[in-house]
C-alpha cells in the first residue's frame, strides 16, 4: 500500500460505467459450476469497488452514518475476510481464528498513510489470487473444519464451496453497507 496520501480521487482503474466483466481479478478461465462461482464473485466484488468511483482519500475515509464504518475500510475488511476464507479452503481452521478485537476493528477503518488506491490495489490482487484457487481446487467438496467462534455452530465444517459463497456473501452484504454510506456522502448511488 502507499505510504502517500492524496487529495485526488481514487479511480484505481474504474471507468464511469464499468462492467463486472471487466473486473481487475478476473484473469482466469473457467467453465460450469467454477465460472458460475466467479461470475458471482466479479460482480459483488464490482459493485463493492464501484461504490468508491472517484473519491478522494479523505472522502473515502469519512464516517457518513452512526457506524464505524467508511469506504476506504470497507475496502480493507472485506479484501482480509476473501483472503482469510480463501487460505481457510487450503490451510483449515488456522486461517479464520479469532484474533484480538482492536486490530479487527482497525480493518474497518484506514489508517494514516493508506490510501484509496492502494488499498483497492491489495483488493484485487487478494482478488486475483482467490479466482485462481477457485480454478485450481481439485475439489470444491473438500471440507475443513470451522474455527472455534461464537458465530459457527460447534463442530461445523464448510466446503471449499460453501467458503466461496461466504465470500461472495460477504462481498454482497458489504457492497450495500457500501452503497448507503456513498448515498450519505454526496448523494451518489451504485445502482438507480
Amino acid at each position: 500500500m502507499s505510504a502517500s496520501t492524496t487529495n485526488q480521487p481514487a479511480s484505481a482503474g474504474l471507468s464511469a460505467n464499468p462492467s463486472p466483466a471487466a473486473s481487475p481479478s478476473v484473469s482466469v478461465q473457467a467453465t460450469g459450476e467454477r465460472a458460475d462461482l466467479l461470475a458471482a464473485l466479479a460482480q459483488a466484488r464490482h459493485f463493492l469497488r464501484y461504490t468508491t468511483r472517484d473519491l478522494t482519500d479523505e472522502q473515502a475515509a469519512m464516517r457518513t452514518t452512526a457506524s464505524e464504518l467508511c469506504l476506504g475500510g470497507l475496502i480493507k475488511h472485506v479484501a482480509r475476510c476473501e483472503e482469510n476464507t480463501a487460505r481457510f479452503i487450503v490451510e483449515g481452521p488456522s486461517a479464520m481464528a479469532p484474533g484480538d478485537v482492536a486490530g479487527w476493528m482497525e480493518l474497518f477503518r484506514m489508517q494514516p498513510g493508506e490510501t484509496l488506491a492502494g488499498l483497492l490495489e491489495a483488493y484485487a490482487e487478494v482478488a486475483r489470487r482467490t479466482d485462481e484457487l477457485v480454478v485450481s481446487l481439485p475439489d470444491l467438496d473438500a471440507t475443513q473444519p470451522l474455527p472455534e467462534a461464537p458465530w459457527f455452530e460447534p463442530g461445523a465444517r464448510w466446503s471449499a464451496r460453501l467458503a466461496i459463497l461466504h465470500i461472495v456473501a460477504e462481498t454482497t452484504q458489504h457492497a450495500g453497507h457500501a452503497d448507503i454510506i456513498r448515498e450519505s456522502l454526496d448523494g451518489a448511488k451504485t445502482m438507480g
